[in-house]
């Protein structure tokens, strides 16, 4: 997907900002979601990091039938496209709209070129017949995956863009933000294509990242100090006044 095309998407010329939320129940995810629509993030992931798939599902349909027309992204922890997409394709079936998977590992290998990649066509096969017709936004030499060497960075978000809708990288860690020169050679990989960053970002940092993507995955980097579980509105709304004023400098420049 083109970059212009993604933030159009969520009709911001800034950085969007995604609120990631880490689900342990019902009630739980719908008082953070509530907290990101108040402070006017244009949309959330949700991921299991604590709970099964099974467990989450249910959490799923329970949110989306009290936000219909919220944009809801979800990831299921270390699960890859082919076995997600067939789920995803259930939910809709079911009336449940996802509008996004973010997977982990889109499972790339540099090694080859972009027309040779067994596992991501798989993943695309899987994709085509689940009938699902969301966002797909695959990790990338991303964490806690099989490490990729930095000499490889800039082919491996090139081969990135044949095989999904949004490039997604991140730094080493939950809540470690990536090395600038990684980011900036991975804008040079994907070229114009959206690209967004899922580790690591916080109110204080979120300017030196801006200029080379297009999306914010953010948790811990917007949540209360020392709590995984629930956003700080506080947080939230600072890194989001950033990303206006840089919407509004793009609009003028």
């Amino acid at each position: 997907m083109n970059r212009l095309d993604f933030r159009k998407l969520f009709k911001t010329p800034g950085t969007v900002v995604l609120p990631v939320i880490h689900v342990i129940d019902v009630e739980q995810t719908e008082r953070n979601v509530r907290t990101a629509v108040h402070e006017g993030a244009p949309g959330v992931l949700l991921i299991n990091h604590d709970i099964t798939v099974e467990a989450f599902l249910p959490i799923i349909r329970a949110i989306r039938a009290k936000f219909p027309a919220l944009w809801m992204g979800v990831n299921f922890l270390a699960v890859t496209g082919k076995a997600a997409f067939p789920i995803l394709g259930q939910l809709q079936d079911e009336g449940v709209k996802v509008d996004a998977y973010w997977a982990d590992d889109a499972c790339l290998d540099e090694l080859n070129d972009a027309a040779n990649q067994k596992e991501a066509a798989l993943i695309e096969t899987a994709r085509k017949f689940s009938g699902w017709d969301g966002l797909y936004m695959g990790g990338t030499c991303f964490k806690k995956q099989r490490e990729v060497a930095p000499e490889y960075y800039e082919v491996s978000a090139n081969i990135a863009v044949s095989w999904m809708d949004v490039v997604t990288t991140s730094g080493v860690a939950t809540g470690h933000a990536p090395d600038l020169g990684k980011v900036e050679t991975f804008r040079r990989g994907v070229g114009d294509a959206a690209l967004a960053l899922a580790s690591g970002i916080t109110p204080e940092n979120a300017h030196l990242y801006a200029p080379f993507v297009d999306c914010f995955i953010v948790g811990t980097g917007i949540n209360y100090k020392g709590d995984f579980h629930n956003l700080d509105p506080a947080r939230l709304a600072q890194l989001l006044a950033f990303t206006r004023r840089q919407g509004e400098v793009e609009a003028t420049a």
